[in-house]
């Protein structure tokens, strides 16, 4: 499988989303919702790239059989890492920057996997822009991401990332 087979396509235009001229302008929204993105279902197709790609083939990933004995709820389990890795991606929902250079995903300052994420579930990014900054030859953004698990009380994912975004 391909590496576009671990992402779904998005048409940002099917989404309100937050445009901002510039990176620093992330800095007037600091303390603010920025909504969340629709649905995506996680399949085990997703699930058996992500593995590939990673190595990270434990069985509770990759085998169905086995997860259907062993799990609590039957099935398999989605990578966290995937789960985090579809943050950028999914975002793309939700702010856009109209006038901007090269951008970055400096690192997290706090990632926690909260829940399991059985395969078929369906999931979605909800973010809250912690605030931004003057950094050279842009802004430094930090975002706190929470990846939902629909029907389910708790998240699968809380992380605070941070961004550097250069001006266009």
């Amino acid at each position: 499988m391909s590496l576009k087979a671990l992402f779904v396509p998005v048409n940002p235009k099917d989404t309100a989303m937050l445009i901002l001229n510039e990176p620093i302008d992330f800095a007037r929204h600091a303390g603010k919702e920025l909504g969340t993105t629709k649905w995506m279902e996680i399949t085990q197709s997703h699930i058996d790239a992500f593995a590939d790609l990673t190595g990270d083939d434990h069985w509770i990933h990759v085998d169905v059989e086995r997860a259907a004995r062993e799990q609590p709820d039957g099935k398999t389990i989605a990578h966290g890492l995937y789960l985090l890795a579809l943050i950028p991606r999914l975002q793309r929902q939700l702010f856009r920057i109209e006038t901007r250079g090269a951008g970055l995903n400096y690192g997290y300052e706090k990632v926690r996997f909260t829940a399991p994420v059985p395969v078929g579930s369906r999931v979605r990014l909800a973010q809250k822009v912690i605030g931004a900054k003057p950094k050279r030859p842009g802004a430094r953004i930090e975002i706190a991401s929470t990846i939902e698990i629909e029907g389910r009380g708790k998240p699968a994912l809380v992380a605070h990332g941070v961004l550097l975004i250069a001006r266009g």
